[in-house]
């Protein structure tokens, strides 16, 4: 076991302890590690990124495990020693190519270098039983405990699979949860102002990245086998934005034409409002808004690295209404904050966050910006309500009721979409997407006219 690997377990812990201990999001944590240590040779940085978010998905299962070897429960555990053996039952069990003796040692050493030296022998005694006996782990029975199964073996909190099961079926949620542990591209939407999709992937090959074409649009590619986002040439001369295919379905939604001019809210870090902007060819202005200067700086960010003058970020809270813009709007773009049930595969953290309580409130918040934005909607405009959650709550529930409190008419996304993704959601005027069933994440999009009276 090398320096940098043991250096790798010890970065792991700290990341650990931030996410599940203190509550941070684990995307941020984890992209200022490899931001500040971004010197680390590929195979490193892979390793450690693999270990956090292995452990960080597993953990609802690595916890039932070691609740079935140890006499101390995880609750009551220190949090230092719960998540060193957290990293060491994931080894164990998911990272084979690492020898068990190897996993344990450097387990004890870590328990040592942080001042747990009279813990060490139950972390070793702990994890080497596991590792003796971990065929002998049992599990949930499915036939009869069918939600704390797929629960357990999904590491899902049980609130949620009992919620898709009701909503969708065991097998589409069986489905949804299998997708959350797939290994994924990354996908981006080629810069259309700046280059062609060929000549974006001809540069990205060039440079030795993996290309494949995307799924649904045309404008977009998954890109895989790179080490560092921002050392790509073509990101830094801004001829791409990472955006998933199911975002980039907004701005083809919402019909935009020359000359418009388009209200985004909550618009951070401004992927939707990019790709509006470019639809504009030049033209037209979009109003990028959110509600603190951090994340309005981030589209900034991105307007500029993109070349994008027409893009006109402003720090503007949703829910406060801003009368200059009333019946002022081609088209508004809310996807608003929700759940983040969708991109569980990409943070897999928000699991641990949301609660039934949390999501009642994220529909008040929901509605309450729509009821005030939706005034910004000039008569014969289009708002697009999305989501990047799979929930009926926060989506064809908030569609019923636009409808019915706010005057405003679903509109078919049919002429926008590609065939694949049609039905009779579509025609009516409402998407949802589900991984495991799409090959996207999460999502769910609505598109409605303010009649004109």
């Amino acid at each position: 076991m090398t320096n940098k690997q043991i250096n790798m377990r010890e970065l792991a812990l700290e990341i650990l302890l931030k996410v599940l201990e203190q509550g941070e999001y684990s995307s941020v944590v984890l992209q200022q590690v490899l931001t500040t240590y971004q010197y680390l040779e590929k195979q490193d940085r892979a390793f450690l990124t693999r270990l956090c978010e292995g452990t960080i998905e597993r953990k609802i299962e690595l916890d039932y495990i070691i609740n079935q070897f140890s006499k101390v429960k995880v609750k009551k555990m220190k949090p230092v020693i719960r998540n060193i053996l957290r990293l060491g039952v994931y080894e164990l069990k998911y990272m084979e190519n690492i020898p068990a003796r190897a996993t344990c040692n450097e387990a004890v050493k870590l328990a040592q270098k942080k001042g747990f030296y009279n813990l060490k022998g139950f972390v070793n005694g702990v994890l080497r039983n596991i590792e003796r006996r971990k065929a002998e782990v049992l599990y949930p029975d499915e036939k009869k405990q069918p939600i704390t199964y797929l629960s357990v073996c999904y590491s899902m909190p049980e609130w949620i699979v009992q919620m898709w099961e009701q909503q969708y079926g065991i097998e589409i949620t069986k489905r949804m949860l299998q997708a959350a542990f797939l290994d994924r591209a990354v996908t981006i939407r080629c810069n259309t102002e700046k280059n062609t999709v060929s000549q974006l992937g001809e540069s990205l090959k060039k440079e030795g990245i993996k290309v494949e074409a995307g799924v649904y649009v045309k404008e977009a590619l998954r890109i895989s086998e790179y080490n560092y986002l921002k050392k790509i040439k073509a990101f830094q001369e801004g001829k791409f934005i990472i955006q998933d295919e199911s975002s980039m379905l907004v701005a083809l939604a919402a019909g935009i034409q020359k000359d418009d001019f388009i209200v985004d809210v909550c618009a951070a870090p401004g992927g939707k409002s990019m790709h509006a902007a470019e639809l504009l060819r030049g033209t037209g202005v979009v109003s990028s808004r959110d509600i603190s200067d951090t994340k309005v700086e981030r589209i900034r960010e991105n307007a500029r690295r993109l070349g994008l003058k027409n893009v006109h970020p402003i720090v503007q809270d949703a829910l406060k209404l801003d009368e200059e813009m009333v019946a002022k709007a081609d088209v508004v773009i809310a996807d608003l904050p929700c759940s983040g049930l969708g991109v569980i595969g990409k943070k897999n953290d928000i699991k641990y966050k949301t609660s039934p309580e949390g999501i009642k409130e994220l529909v008040k918040l929901q509605r309450s910006i729509l009821k005030t934005i939706s005034s910004y909607v000039k008569p014969g405009g289009t708002l697009i309500y999305s989501t990047c959650t799979v929930n009926q709550m926060e989506n064809e529930e908030n569609v019923k009721w636009i409808v019915d409190n706010l005057g405003l008419e679903l509109q078919s996304l049919d002429e926008f979409l590609p065939e694949k993704l049609r039905g009779e959601t579509t025609k009516q005027g409402f998407l949802q997407l589900i991984p495991g069933i799409q090959e996207t994440d999460g999502f769910f999009l609505s598109k409605f006219k303010k009649p004109v009276r």
